[in-house]
């Protein structure tokens, strides 16, 4: 059984930093690529970032491209999202899942960026 892990995030002003991490465990790491998604309350789901499994190509959706970078840890089984130069627009529960999401969601962690 997947398991998916996410922590790191937390309450920072606007402009901060965050590192959010997901470890997951129970499937072979290197399969698949892994993405990144947050969900703002009231609204849908939404893909963030993914990174290949193959040569580490990292993708990101225009809203946060030039502030979030996507990177893994093979060995450690585990994805991290630095977040840059937040926005309260960027508030929401951070996800990480299979890219496209196949498996079941984990809890997330919360990232809440004040103006």
């Amino acid at each position: 059984e997947v398991q998916l892990v996410e922590s790191g995030g937390g309450l920072v002003q606007t402009g901060g930093s965050l590192i959010l991490s997901c470890t997951v465990s129970g499937f072979n790491y290197d399969d698949y690529a892994i993405g990144w998604f947050r969900q703002a309350s009231g609204t849908e789901r939404e893909g963030v970032s993914c990174i290949s499994t193959t040569d580490g190509s990292t993708y990101y959706a225009d809203s946060v491209k030039g502030r979030f970078t996507m990177s893994r840890d093979n060995a450690k089984e585990t994805v991290y999202l630095q977040m840059n130069s937040l926005k309260p627009e960027d508030t929401a529960v951070y996800y990480c899942n299979r890219n496209p999401p196949n498996w079941s969601w984990g809890q997330g962690t919360l990232v809440t960026v004040s103006s």
